[in-house]
């Protein structure tokens, strides 16, 4: 009897993120294979391995939800899901008439002014392959290195924040505050495998923080977006809780997959799964067209363009960290200076024991007059006399006398 080999199935972490990123559950593919969830949940750990007939079907559930691919490469065709969620994040934003440079769109944006991130390298480019010798590619300094990152990432982030917080100042504020503390941080920037995930994290956390209510120009009411469509997109979205927001966004707005979204907000993927799910349904609660995920994205790109958001420049940005890391510096030397001078005029003037306040005198009156004693007479200068002389000496007993 012939024996067929086993079909081949992808590691246990790519069947689990295969699924993720096909935004299904364990108990929807589980209907499909026609298995329990507790079994998929052991065949994406790795501790069992599906046989028979059911490997066949999860196998070929699997290369549909990878797509056309090379099976021997294992590279998924264009057009797949996970080729078109690698793009959308790759995709390049496109830039307003009003920016500088404005007019030119980039290859494989989705739509104009989309919110994907743009992927931007602040190291060298690697220099090309070359068979035979040949100059390399000189190193980026780091100067030209934040600022190629900040002319790629910037313009799009700025949109990005502008959906988040409703608010196209606060917007431009927060991502500058990023690109700065990028500045500041550089040599821990640049070796991170996302320097634009780093600045975009912190962007997002300094757009979504409490304080901001209690400022003075945020209480003004913000334009709201000329379009009827626009505004209700917006309204809804400022309505979500800011965790529930943000997770939206980067799921759907900027294509990023589950786990990756669950990362960078700071939870897990069963929170971030059950926020994903909420801010959908809260969106096509109100906006029934926007109940599929793709039409939700589209639009998502399209409120990103109204606003028409400028950036400054990266110099500029430089120039504004550098100042602030001057001001900080010298309000740190002047405060340990005074604190110092403080402590030393204090050990100076402070007393060494303790002195008991002197209280201050009062007029008594009803007190009669102080009277001096007259002069003494013989016998009392005599019995003075005897009690000096015998007292010190201690008399052993003292009899009284009658007189």
């Amino acid at each position: 009897m012939t024996r067929h080999p086993a079909t081949s199935l992808p590691p246990p972490k790519d069947r689990r993120r295969l699924r993720e990123e096909a935004s299904l559950t364990r108990v929807q593919l589980a209907e499909r294979v026609g298995v329990r969830p507790e079994t998929v949940r052991a065949w994406e750990s790795g501790r069992s391995t599906p046989r028979g007939r059911k490997r066949e079907a999860y196998a070929r559930l699997l290369a549909d939800l990878t797509g056309p691919a090379d099976r021997t490469t294992g590279v998924a065709a264009p057009g797949s899901a996970p080729d078109r969620r690698r793009g959308a994040r790759t995709a390049v934003v496109t830039v307003c008439p009003d920016e500088p440079g404005g007019g030119r769109r980039g290859r494989g944006t989705a739509a104009p002014g989309a919110v994907p991130e743009p992927a931007a390298s602040t190291q060298a480019p690697p220099p090309p392959s070359r068979p035979s010798a040949g100059p390399r590619a000189p190193a980026l300094t780091p100067a030209q290195a934040f600022d190629a990152l900040y002319a790629v990432g910037a313009p799009a982030l700025v949109r990005q924040t502008y959906l988040l917080t409703g608010r196209r100042g606060l917007a431009r504020e927060s991502v500058e505050r990023a690109f700065q503390l990028a500045w500041d941080r550089w040599p821990e920037v640049a070796r991170d495998p996302d320097p634009a995930g780093w600045v975009r994290a912190a962007a997002h956390e300094w757009a979504l923080s409490p304080w901001h209510r209690y400022r003075r120009h945020h209480r003004r009411p913000e334009p709201p977006p000329p379009e009827a469509a626009d505004r209700a997109l917006l309204e809804v979205l400022l309505r979500l809780p800011p965790p529930y927001r943000r997770t939206l966004l980067l799921h759907d707005g900027v294509g990023l997959g589950l786990p990756e979204t669950a990362a960078e907000t700071e939870a897990t993927t069963r929170a971030a799964a059950g926020r994903l799910l909420h801010a959908r349904e809260t969106v096509a609660a109100r906006l029934p067209d926007l109940s599929d995920p793709r039409e939700l994205h589209r639009r998502l790109a399209e409120l990103a363009a109204t606003g028409r958001l400028r950036t400054a420049d990266p110099p500029a940005v430089r120039g504004g960290s550098e100042r602030r890391a001057r001001f900080w510096t010298r309000a740190a030397i002047a405060f340990t200076v005074v604190l110092v001078g403080t402590t030393a005029l204090t050990l100076r003037t402070a007393p060494t024991r303790y002195e008991p306040p002197v209280p201050a005198g009062e007029t008594v009156r009803g007190v009669p007059p102080h009277v001096a004693p007259g002069p003494l007479s013989e016998e009392q200068r005599e019995l003075r006399a005897r009690l000096r002389e015998e007292l010190p000496r201690g008399p052993g007993r003292l009899t009284p006398q009658a007189r």
